[in-house]
């Protein structure tokens, strides 16, 4: 299964969280060390929560209107959990930007 590195980072957060229930807010602290931001970032997360419970890695709590839900909170299945161990036991890729030199 892949997952975006935002994804990733939703599931590690809400593993390493000393409550049952992660806040949603806990999760724009993504972007405030990026350093490519969306116009939106919380359409962006809003959709990678939505897909993340549609794989049911997480389970969404939040309010209902007529045409849309708005998840305030999120919860890990056991398959989240198994997934978010399994991310935090791969090595972390660096985000370093270096150019080989051409070879002759």
């Amino acid at each position: 299964m892949t997952l975006s590195r935002l994804q990733r980072y939703i599931l590690t957060e809400t593993h390493g969280s000393p409550r049952q229930r992660c806040p949603r807010r806990q999760f724009k602290a993504f972007y405030n060390q990026a350093k490519v931001k969306p116009k939106d970032p919380d359409n962006v997360i809003t959709r990678s929560l939505e897909r993340l419970i549609d794989k049911e890695l997480l389970v969404g709590f939040g309010r209902r209107t007529p045409h849309k839900w708005f998840i305030d909170e999120v919860r890990l299945t056991a398959k989240g959990r198994r997934t978010a161990r399994a991310l935090l036991g791969q090595q972390q890729q660096f985000a370093f930007n270096t150019k080989r030199a051409k070879s002759l």
